[in-house]
């Protein structure tokens, strides 16, 4: 589950942590005495937090949250809210008709809000509308929804949980080929669009989706989308249209049940095309079942790419308790004025952000010895309140030393999930000491429904993700070429439950290849038990892994990529979960280096000196870095330092296989000094 692209420009206005002078060290012996006068009590905990997980009784060793009653997975709450539409609807009846979807209209507006009942109003028209368009109010209709995070989008995935249609995410991450791969594969014949320049890539592929008949566009179209929408036959109306025609032709709603698809979720996790993995609406209640209780004063701010499974999940846990959600304005430049004018209470987050916040928050400190001997104080003071389940943001603390960090966020967040890949341990245990509210570790994957596993509020421990879900178990087996075994606690990681997915569409060999026999979901990812019953994911049982900012990255592929630079022959990418980029080592072409070397940069020696030479290093990248763009590469599949070997790789230096495929796990010991080197230099 990823996010592409996010960053944070934290503004230090924000996080001046003190004044020069403003604290002096019978200050910090005032607030000490204060805080020791102070009782602050433990948060309730829903389980014992050193044994949060029960072993099922059978042969699997499977766990199950200590949470479930009676050895029961949870599948819902309420009987009555059992799918995506009657959870917003339950929304709707918690807050009265409150606050449900607020954004700017402008840069310099107020955030403007429709309440819950005005959304599903407007739901109802569009539904209605696509319908006298053409569309059949089934669970096989396929929306395409190509779009920023915005009310419109809300409103059209309620519109189509209304008449039973399934949504279809688009989003930019997954290339051209791809979004035609999708528009085909799942037969879409509509597709909504928030900007002409969408629309635009939609049309010009319009030889290769036959199927697409309607577009259907946000903002006011262009005389060049018009032009071209005429030219190839497709169907051109802006959104307000269509809800005005339902408006003038309504129906009534045929609400999707349980068991029906809600979205079907394109993932860009592998190599070649994308798997859409089908989401019913029990698997997601599911989750918010077993997972998150939130209430109509909960507000979120809505920034991760509605796209992908994450940002959905956290919002229908809003929408269920009655909250509300307010929408950046599209510019992550303008995310924290969106932030400290909405004031959210509830975060969801991914660890490229957090650790910018980090980032952001250290420099501040370390630019004076007095902030940094006080911060270290404070710090130790939350720490050992953690260590004792305190969770809070009004400790003497918090009010010399951290109020201003909060006030980063709003100063009202009670609650952050950070989720897509793993956060530094030590930046988890940082910001949950001065941020002052649960930060909460997830761990799971678009083929469970967003979520497998997640911390409980109060979790003292960092490096873990959290015990499984109430509803689902969670079991390691045997990955004997890796020498992990399930009965010493390590193994792969693989679940099953209610929140499950339906299997990729119209792909059953891709869908036998994750889900065995006997219902269980293998995930690829290799996990191991913690003393106090939480999962810690360990290691990838295949070569595929993710980015900090949680983009899954193919090597091979890349490699692929790559070796068709004329400079190279042999190239190993590497990355990890906590870095943000990838680097790389390249062995030279040893006929075609030196001829090049000599010729266009005045250079001459061995192989051996050519990769020595700093000249020939950014030659060597420039090529890369050309060969990249050509090849399609996106951005975070672009290395951004690379390592010059002069040996080749073999299997005589044990950096290949007898088939001559690449030993990564060698490799990546062999370079390790040059990778941590380039990873040092990066930062």
């Amino acid at each position: 589950m990823y996010i592409t692209g996010v960053f944070i420009a934290v503004d230090m206005d924000y996080l001046k942590i003190l004044g020069a002078g403003a604290v002096t060290l019978g200050a910090v012996t005032t607030a000490t005495a204060v805080y020791l006068s102070q009782k602050p009590h433990p948060i309730p905990m829903v389980v014992d937090m050193l044994d949060q997980t029960a072993e099922v009784p059978g042969k699997d060793r499977a766990r199950i949250s200590r949470y479930c009653k009676n050895g029961k997975l949870v599948e819902y709450l309420d009987k009555d809210v059992r799918t995506l539409y009657e959870a917003f609807r339950n929304g709707a009846r918690l807050s009265s008709n409150g606050q449900a979807l607020g954004w700017k209209p402008g840069p310099k507006e107020p955030y403007k809000w429709l309440s819950y009942n005005d959304t599903l109003v407007k739901a109802a028209n569009l539904g209605a509308g696509l319908i006298h368009l053409g569309e059949m109010p089934v669970n096989t209709t396929n929306i395409g929804i190509y779009s920023q995070n915005r009310p419109e989008y809300v409103i059209l995935e309620q519109a189509c949980y209304m008449y039973s249609m399934v949504i279809v995410p688009l989003y930019d991450t997954l290339g051209e080929e791809a979004c035609t791969f999708i528009i085909n594969q799942a037969e879409i014949q509509t597709v909504v669009c928030d900007k002409n320049v969408k629309v635009l890539k939609l049309l010009q592929k319009r030889e290769q989706t036959p199927n697409l008949k309607l577009v259907i566009v946000m903002e006011e179209t262009t005389g060049e989308v018009e032009n071209l929408a005429k030219q190839t036959g497709v169907k051109l109306l802006h959104y307000d249209t269509v809800e005005k025609l339902g408006e003038d032709n309504p129906q009534e709603p045929r609400p999707a049940k349980p068991s029906d698809r809600c979205v079907i979720c394109y993932t860009s996790g592998t190599t070649g095309l994308p798997k859409g993995a089908i989401l019913t609406h029990s698997s997601i209640i599911s989750i918010d079942a077993g997972g998150l209780t939130l209430n109509p004063a909960d507000r979120m701010i809505s920034y991760l790419p509605l796209a992908h499974s994450y940002e959905r999940l956290i919002e229908v846990s809003v929408y269920m308790g009655g909250g509300g959600i307010g929408f950046f304005q599209g510019d992550v430049r303008k995310l924290m004025d969106d932030i400290q004018e909405l004031k959210p209470t509830v975060f969801a987050s991914v660890p490229r952000l957090l650790n910018r916040f980090y980032d952001k928050v250290t420099a501040g400190v370390n630019a004076s010895s007095v902030k940094k001997m006080l911060f270290s104080i404070a710090m130790r003071e939350k720490e050992k309140e953690l260590r004792r389940g305190i969770v809070r943001k009004d400790s003497i603390w918090d009010k010399f030393v951290f109020q201003k960090i909060q006030a980063g966020l709003g100063g009202r967040v009670r609650l952050i999930t950070t989720g897509s890949a793993p956060l530094s341990p030590k930046v988890l245990s940082f910001l949950r000491c001065c941020v002052g509210c649960p930060i909460l570790e997830g761990y799971g994957q678009t083929e469970s429904s967003a979520i497998i596993s997640l911390q409980l509020p109060g979790e003292p421990e960092v490096g873990n993700v959290g015990p499984p879900l109430a509803c689902n178990y969670v079991k390691l087996v045997d990955v004997r070429e890796m020498d992990y075994w399930a009965a010493d606690g390590r193994g792969e990681i693989c679940l099953k439950g209610p929140n499950l997915f339906g299997g990729y569409l119209k792909d059953p060999e891709k869908t036998k290849e994750v889900l065995d026999e006997e219902g269980w979901l293998h995930t690829g990812d290799i996990g191991a038990w913690c003393p106090n019953g939480t999962l810690k994911i360990i290691d990838r049982k295949k070569h595929i892994f993710k980015l900090a900012q949680g983009e899954y990255i193919a090597p091979e592929k890349i490699e692929n990529v790559y070796v068709r630079s004329p400079l190279v022959c042999q190239v190993f990418i590497y990355g990890e979960s906590l870095k943000a980029t990838l680097v790389g080592v390249a062995v030279p072409d040893p006929d075609t280096l030196p001829g090049f070397a000599k010729k266009q940069l005045g250079l001459s020696g061995s192989v051996e000196d050519l990769a020595r030479n700093p000249i020939v290093k950014e030659a060597i990248m420039e090529s890369l870095m050309e060969t990249a763009k050509k090849g399609g590469l996106a951005s975070f599949e672009q290395m951004r330092d690379v390592y010059v070997y002069p040996e080749m790789f073999s299997v005589e230096n044990g950096l290949l296989t007898p088939t001559f495929k690449a030993k990564r796990h060698e490799l990546q010991k062999y370079f390790k000094p040059q990778i941590d080197a380039m990873y040092t230099k990066l930062q």
